[in-house]
């Protein structure tokens, strides 16, 4: 349940880039529903900044563009009272002028909680910050949200904070990444620190691998033009996948307060086996959907998406074999995936625990596997832990693998919010603990900035992989050849 925030007494989110995707599908939706919810106080507003001219902002347009993805679909009645927080600036927040309309439109007083909500491309972060800062809108109880990928390499990234970091402080600055405001994602930390039966096993001694996949059905759809240049590593590695390890892998902190457990995350950075050299095409695979059928559906093939260059070999799936370089994580392996038009929607980290040392039950009673325990990120937010248990009836102690299963939803019996609901209302109460530090960002690019580096170094083509299907062959074996197997196949 997100607490209310109505002792707030008056706060702004500034979105620049009011008119675009990001606010549409995700600000919008969010804000709406703390606004049905009764979580904002009278005093919250909302400023839409474009720089064009938002088609018809009425009520009833504006209530079509965002209703697909709320989720008080039931709620419409209550969309005009919410469209009276809004306001709507036409303006290019990089020059003075357009920087001097947008702060003439903001409340006056430093006392008011302002959010400059950046759903711009990264390349005019430090520009709107600078112009923002020029025309005196920024103050003491400001923050600034920055939306990845930030930078598409290491010296980029350093660049682009570099820049912001002129006119806010470090702790004015939040690096978004949606997957940590995931309730799964959080519970992760509970299930770790607040289960003794869980962290007394969380380690290399009784764990034998772990896999985080994020697998999506979608294929690139409007932003061929932005993936053709970022491709699956910068897009969904480099910060995703690479958070979810931290959490995975990361020490208990002190406490729970911001630095602290970025702390702990930055030490997990660090502690990665660098992937370099000839390495990098033995730890990892990039391949490339081509036509099929997903989900019965026939699909186009990436180079036949709009906005792409099919001269261009950009990859729509990674897969990498890491390791953890520390006392905990001595020899486990760490199995990362990500890809577009996969056969099916599925964020999850599997923890696969090592077998028993002594089989008892032989003479054919069935399979000997270790526990398993799955953490459900999307779309069906739970927990799974896969037992041995006998199967009842006569027949002698034949057993086989069954699922103690914690639904979220059926638990605890309520709507779950979306990620960005919870991490707006972090915003507006200063809490960054699920936000990344400039040196979490800069630590994973340096990580991965080898590997791509290998791969345009060799002109290697990204292996295909039919529509629908769940990557590369190269991607099975790649876990197949130190005697794993991934999750779907061992089902």
């Amino acid at each position: 349940m997100i607490p209310h925030y109505v002792d707030i007494p008056g706060f702004e989110i500034v979105v620049i880039g009011g008119g675009g995707d990001l606010a549409t599908r995700k600000i919008l939706p969010a804000l709406f529903a703390h606004h049905v919810s009764g979580h904002l106080s009278a005093g919250a507003r909302v400023i839409a900044v474009s720089r064009r001219a938002i088609a018809d902002p009425d009520p009833e347009h504006m209530w079509r563009q965002i209703s697909p993805y709320v989720r008080h679909s039931d709620a419409a009645d209550q969309f005009a009272s919410f469209f009276e927080r809004i306001s709507f600036v036409q303006a290019d927040a990089t020059t003075a002028d357009g920087s001097k309309r947008i702060v003439a439109a903001l409340d006056p007083s430093e006392q008011v909680r302002r959010v400059f909500y950046l759903a711009t491309a990264p390349a005019i972060f430090g520009p709107v910050c600078a112009a923002l800062s020029g025309a005196g809108g920024v103050h003491a109880n400001a923050a600034v949200v920055l939306e990845k990928p930030l930078g598409h390499d290491l010296e980029s990234s350093r660049a682009i904070n570099d820049a912001v970091g002129e006119v806010f402080a470090e702790e004015q600055i939040f690096r978004i990444d949606h997957y940590l405001g995931k309730e799964t994602v959080q519970n992760l930390m509970v299930l770790r620190f607040a289960n003794a039966i869980f962290e007394r096993i969380w380690r290399a001694d009784d764990i034998d691998h772990v896999q985080i996949t994020a697998a999506e059905t979608i294929g690139v759809g409007t932003r061929g033009q932005y993936y053709d240049h970022a491709g699956a590593l910068r897009d969904m590695v480099q910060n995703h996948l690479l958070q979810l390890l931290c959490l995975v892998a990361m020490e208990p902190p002190s406490s729970l307060e911001p630095d602290a457990v970025r702390d702990e995350k930055l030490k997990v950075l660090r502690s990665l086996r660098p992937i370099t050299g000839g390495d990098v095409d033995s730890h990892t695979v990039r391949g490339r959907y081509e036509q099929g059928a997903v989900q019965g559906e026939v699909v186009p093939g990436y180079h036949e998406e709009a906005g792409v260059d099919p001269a261009r070999d950009t990859e729509t799936f990674v897969s990498i074999r890491a390791h953890v370089d520390n006392w905990r994580w001595s020899g486990v392996p760490f199995f990362l995936r990500t890809g577009k038009r996969l056969w099916e929607r599925r964020t999850e980290i599997v923890i696969q625990f090592k077998r028993v040392p002594h089989n008892l039950f032989r003479d054919g009673a069935g399979p000997q596997v270790g526990n398993r325990l799955v953490i459900r990120v999307q779309p069906d937010e739970g927990i799974e832990l896969h037992m041995l248990t006998k199967i009842p009836g006569p027949g002698g102690m034949k057993h086989r693998r069954a699922p103690l299963n914690l639904s979220f939803a059926s638990t605890f019996g309520e709507d779950l919010p979306d990620a960005y609901e919870r991490l707006l209302m972090d915003l507006v109460r200063g809490k960054s603990t699920l936000f990344m530090r400039r040196d979490e960002v800069e630590a994973a690019w340096s990580w991965c900035e080898p590997i791509s580096q290998r791969w345009a170094q060799t002109g290697q083509p990204a292996k295909s992989y039919v529509a629908g299907t769940s990557g590369p062959v190269a991607s099975a074996d790649l876990v197949n050849e130190v005697g794993r197997v991934w999750n779907e196949d061992d089902e």
